[in-house]
């Protein structure tokens, strides 16, 4: 009974951390899109804005693969069940 519900527990908790990763895909359109702004009012600094605007998004991104990591983990490897 006590497995059944630390995976059940590990299920929910691992489409919460899946939740996590819309953040990073909102984030990463409204800075391309203020990205494409910005270059267009500054073409002359395209570099510039087209390296920042990288940077960012790469950033953002790896807070959707960390609650991707922790997904797998509470599915595949269940570090709860050995506590029982």
């Amino acid at each position: 009974m006590e497995r059944a519900i630390v995976l059940a527990a590990s299920a929910i908790g691992a489409g919460i951390a899946l939740i996590a990763g819309v953040g990073p895909g909102v984030g990463q359109g409204f800075a391309a899109g203020k990205a494409c702004e910005a270059v267009g009012r500054q073409p002359e600094a395209a570099s510039q804005i087209r390296t920042m605007m990288l940077t960012g998004c790469a950033l953002a991104e790896s807070t959707g693969i960390y609650s991707f990591v922790i997904a797998l983990i509470l599915v595949l490897m269940n570090p709860l069940v050995g506590l029982l």
